[in-house]
């Protein structure tokens, strides 16, 4: 895989695992393979909702397109410089894209605003 270049937000891959947002799969299509990332944090997040055996082998299939990235000591380490705000997982998210160079791709701007250096794009729109 190409180096990525987008990390994706959270509610970002829930959409794309819907499919329920065209202007944002229709971005995506136009990224090169290897392009798109998720962060291990954001893993977590989706699998703790998926149930239904389609929703895994859909996970598993979007798995298949993305890379998959862990959370590690520089992602931890630009963490532990993020103003203090109660979304944690979300500072998290945040820090890994800051430590990684990575544009975050997120519907929630205002979340991140606060984040010094953060590049963030919203595809919904």
């Amino acid at each position: 895989m190409a180096d990525a270049h987008f990390l994706l937000d959270s509610n970002i891959c829930i959409y794309l695992l819907q499919g329920s947002v065209a202007p944002l799969n229709a971005r995506v299509r136009t990224q090169g393979r290897g392009s798109l990332a998720v962060s291990a944090i954001s893993y977590a997040e989706i699998r703790l909702g998926i149930r239904a055996p389609e929703a895994e082998r859909a996970l598993q299939g979007f798995l298949r397109d993305v890379l998959l990235l862990p959370f590690d000591a520089a992602a931890a380490e630009a963490y532990a410089g993020l103003p203090f705000r109660r979304a944690r997982l979300d500072r998290l998210i945040a820090a890994q894209a800051l430590a990684g160079g990575l544009t975050l791709i997120t519907n929630n701007e205002r979340d991140f605003a606060d984040i010094p250096d953060l590049r963030i794009e919203n595809w919904t729109l």
